[in-house]
C-alpha cells in the first residue's frame, strides 16, 4: 500500500459473491481494515482463517453462529470478535454494513489496493 490514509470512495469494491461486496480501506503486514456490505439473506458458511477477526456493525442486523451451535444477533451498534481458526459463519437478516480488522492481514484482501 503506497498511502496510510484513504478515501474509502477511491478504494477497489471486490464483489465477492452474490450479495456480499468488499472494500480493503487500509493495512500494513500486521494489520487490516474491511468494509462489507450484505444484502438481506447473503450466507457466509462457516470458515476459518488464520487472522483474528474483530468487527462492528455501522448498519443493519446479522446473525452470527459458530461450529458449537452458538449464534448471536448483531445490529448496529454492536461488536464483535473471532480467534485466530475459530470457525463462524452469517445470516445478514437484513442489508447490513460491517466495518472488520483482521490481524495480522489477510494477502488475499489486498486486490491490488
Amino acid at each position: 500500500m503506497k498511502n496510510k490514509f484513504t478515501n474509502a470512495a477511491e478504494r477497489t469494491t471486490i464483489n465477492v459473491k452474490p450479495g456480499l461486496t468488499r472494500t480493503t480501506l487500509s493495512f500494513v503486514d500486521s494489520l487490516m481494515i474491511c468494509r462489507f456490505h450484505e444484502d438481506e439473506g447473503t450466507i457466509v458458511e462457516l470458515h476459518t482463517h488464520e487472522a483474528v477477526q474483530n468487527g462492528y456493525v455501522l448498519k443493519g442486523r446479522i446473525r452470527f453462529f459458530l461450529e458449537d451451535g452458538t449464534e448471536f444477533i448483531a445490529e448496529s451498534g454492536c461488536a464483535y470478535v473471532f480467534e485466530s481458526m475459530e470457525p463462524h459463519g452469517s445470516v445478514a437478516l437484513e442489508e447490513t454494513v460491517l466495518i472488520e480488522s483482521f490481524f495480522p492481514m489477510r494477502p488475499e484482501y489486498r486486490d491490488g489496493n
